[in-house]
């Protein structure tokens, strides 16, 4: 037995200490940084399904809004002197584009899913009770009876807003194809070429024509707004029964909504109040090959004078 051990047994048994060797301690190492923790997501709500389109359950309840008119038109199609023209009538309220269906309910918990279950409603009764309100509300303001809506994405949606307003009236504005997609390109030429603008715009076009197809409601043309204002505002009022009033032709007098950015010199136009002839139609040999379909679909063969 080593003195060490001899030691640490004496004063383990008394005092109840030991004596250990002194080790040099290893060189600590450089300790690597630690790895920032990844930032967690913040809860948004849980994912929702794709909302349900129905009519409403009860609509002398359920809707505020009464008869609405819906402008079905593709961009650059003239909707917004359509619009300003159909606002100076006393009874129609034409606002600028609303946007409203990109307006969403979401549930932030499930009770609240629950709790509105309970009421017999889903996602999509309550998107439309939103809509409804804010629309009524719009109208309510201005004094008028009857609100006209032309927000150019409506068409995309035009079943769901045959649903959400099972008396809804549509009226659909049509211009030459390739006039449309020349007026697309001008509006931004730097984020839109000739042919990219002419494909973008044939969404629009394809979206009204399917709306043409699947739902009742009257037809009017760019065309005839600018070249006998008169006689194409006369069928709309007939149509939506209502009296023609000549004060329509004077619009600039009564618009007070937003006017849309980029129409170029139609800005000049409505200031001016009065409806000026549009340019001429386009060449057959201006018509691109893609849009040679929907110009037959609408009337306008191949560039020449509408049928």
């Amino acid at each position: 037995m080593t003195l060490l051990r001899k030691i640490n047994k004496t004063l383990g048994s008394a005092p109840g200490f030991q004596i250990r060797r002194v080790r040099p301690r290893p060189a600590a190492a450089t300790a690597a940084p630690a790895a920032p923790r990844a930032a967690r997501p913040v809860a948004l709500g849980r994912a929702q399904p794709a909302a349900v389109v129905r009519p409403p359950g009860d609509p002398r309840v359920d809707r505020l809004l009464r008869q609405p008119v819906f402008i079905i038109a593709p961009v650059r199609s003239g909707s917004t002197l359509l619009r300003m023209m159909l606002n100076a009538h006393s009874r129609l309220h034409a606002p600028h584009e609303l946007h409203f269906r990109r307006l969403e309910v979401h549930f932030s918990t499930g009770l609240a899913e629950k709790s509105l279950a309970a009421l017999g409603l889903d996602r999509g009764d309550a998107e439309h009770l939103l809509w409804d309100r804010l629309m009524h509300r719009e109208l309510v303001k201005s004094g008028k009876s009857v609100l006209v809506e032309k927000t150019p994405g409506n068409a995309f949606a035009h079943k769901r807003l045959a649903a959400c307003w099972p008396d809804a009236r549509f009226v659909f504005l049509l211009r030459h194809p390739a006039s449309i997609a020349r007026s697309w390109h001008e509006a931004d030429p730097g984020r839109r070429g000739p042919e990219e603008a002419a494909l973008d715009a044939l969404r629009f076009m394809n979206a009204v024509e399917r709306a043409r197809k699947r739902l009742t409601g009257h037809t009017v043309r760019y065309e005839e707004l600018t070249d006998d204002p008169a006689t194409a505002l006369k069928g709309i009022c007939s149509f939506l029964e209502i009296e023609w009033e000549p004060g329509m032709l004077e619009y600039g007098d009564h618009d007070t909504g937003v006017v849309a950015k980029g129409l170029g010199d139609w800005k000049d136009k409505i200031r001016s109040g009065r409806v000026q002839p549009g340019r001429a139609l386009p060449a057959p040999g201006e018509v691109p090959d893609a849009l040679r379909g929907i110009c037959a679909a609408w009337g306008y063969p191949a560039g020449s004078a509408v049928a």
